[in-house]
């Protein structure tokens, strides 16, 4: 795995876990990554620092992050503390709901949008289904009236995985 820091054109950083360099620009081609703060598409790899280890006689200092927007002076201390447990409880509940929900539904790929609209106009009999589509397309699928939701936890297309 490989951690990049990303960034969307609304100046929101995150992180991105992906299986190589390579994965990370297939999935930004495929128009798979987004902001989680604000939705945009609009990411890339933002500057990162390079990891230097300090030296033994040195004190660590505390990482901050601005909590004010658009880069105040606000800021909090981050911590890499263990995540609570009651969080990461959460998290597994809700990646077992989504498991549980993807069993019972039918990969469609990029033809998401397309079948939504023909199970909504019945044109085609209604199954649960997912698959891959751009935000802008989900605007208008919501806009007609068709009820999508994205997923919370991203998942590799059936012929991507090992």
């Amino acid at each position: 795995m490989i951690v990049f820091d990303l960034s969307c054109d609304n100046g929101h950083r995150f992180e991105g876990w992906f299986g190589s360099s390579g994965d990370f620009s297939s999935q930004k081609e495929r128009g798979l990554l987004c902001c989680p703060q604000c939705g945009s598409p609009q990411v890339d790899k933002a500057p990162m620092a390079p990891s230097v280890p300090r030296k033994g006689n040195q004190q660590a200092e505390r990482p901050t992050v601005s909590t004010a927007p658009h880069g105040g002076n606000e800021v909090q201390p981050v911590s890499n503390a263990p995540m609570p447990r009651e969080v990461q409880e959460a998290l597994e509940k809700l990646a077992e709901a989504q498991a549980r929900a993807l069993r019972k539904s039918k990969w469609v790929g990029e033809k998401f949008a397309e079948n939504a609209r023909a199970m909504h106009y019945g044109e085609k009999e209604v199954e649960p289904i997912h698959g891959q589509t751009s935000i802008e397309e989900a605007e208008e699928l919501l806009e007609e009236g068709i009820e999508v939701a994205p997923l919370p936890f991203p998942i590799a297309p059936p012929d991507e995985l090992n």
